[in-house]
């Protein structure tokens, strides 16, 4: 029988700059997306890999679940709204960093965790849920509430938990809501993949043990912390180990990065590599992300 990973957020609309001056492509990307689009292609066939969001009933909404479905995700559990379509983001890029503008007020990925029924039937049998800061920061306290608790009781059946706290302050009507929130889905987490740039910028930390001090506190067994192109924190238990990701010196576009790193590493961790092996599939896989352009790079086999 299948296992499940069950990811769970906000996909968009991406235009993303092309070769030619102001000229742009239209693609689908989301932080929770990308990853699950890319563990898709890098787990075993012993996987299935969900999406759970909300879109519209327009002719847009319609191409991304396709889209979806064409990429061996499933859509099963993704609700559609006719009264509301999906999120827009513009990327600009200088040298290779990447800059964005955002259309999402009216997206219909905030109205994901309404329903908590709809929740518990898509969390049902999964032996791992994924999700984001970004997934709790376009909810409702009274969503977030209600999405935590579906998460609590995947917990408690069994599924391992798996967050990225993504911390983007805009998304947040204030920074000391958004760590609150933060700290409060960490203790419902096993694992947790923070960057350390943003988490030293939002909570203070001092250095990559002190982010791995706060998750585990919170009640995380696991925690990668990610550092850009330095070296990683790696807290499993009381064992700490430093990884020094691949260096890119042809950076292209760092869209994604974290995303696909965290597809990478659990993707190996879920088949059963060891944690050294999985931060290295990690960083392997989000070196050659980088190295093309949007958030979705066909880097073949």
């Amino acid at each position: 029988m299948n296992k499940r990973l069950v990811a769970v957020g906000e996909c968009m609309v991406e235009m993303a700059p092309t070769a030619g001056e102001n000229q742009f492509s239209m693609a689908f990307s989301g932080d929770t997306f990308n990853t699950v689009w890319y563990a898709r292609k890098a787990l075993g066939d012993s996987w299935s890999v969900d999406y759970v969001t909300a879109v519209g009933d327009d002719a847009v909404s319609r191409q991304m679940t396709q889209f979806m479905a064409q990429s061996g995700v499933g859509t099963d559990h993704i609700v559609r709204r006719p009264d509301a379509t999906v999120g827009l983001y513009l990327i600009e890029l200088e040298e290779g960093e990447r800059h964005f503008s955002y259309w999402r007020g009216q997206s219909a990925a905030r109205g994901l965790a309404d329903d908590a029924a709809h929740l518990q039937n898509a969390f049902d049998g999964a032996q791992v849920v994924y999700f984001s800061g970004i997934t709790l920061a376009i909810l409702t306290p009274e969503a977030r509430a209600t999405f935590l608790n579906a998460v609590a009781s995947a917990r408690e059946n069994g599924a391992l938990v798996c967050f990225d706290p993504n911390l983007r302050p805009r998304l947040w009507a204030n920074a000391a809501d958004m760590c609150a929130a933060i700290t409060q889905a960490a203790a419902h987490a096993d694992i947790a993949l923070p960057s350390f740039e943003d988490e030293a910028w939002h909570f203070g930390d001092s250095d990559l043990a002190a982010t791995a001090d706060r998750y585990q506190s919170a009640g995380v067994d696991l925690v990668v912390v990610k550092n850009g192109a330095g070296q990683m924190l790696v807290r499993q238990g009381s064992e700490n180990s430093h990884h020094s990701p691949v260096q890119v010196t042809d950076v292209v576009d760092t869209t994604a990065a974290g995303d696909s790193f965290n597809a990478g590493f659990l993707s190996a961790f879920l088949d059963g590599a060891p944690v050294a092996e999985a931060v290295e599939k990690g960083s392997v896989l989000a070196g050659k992300v980088i190295q093309g352009h949007g958030a979705l790079v066909d880097i073949g086999s």
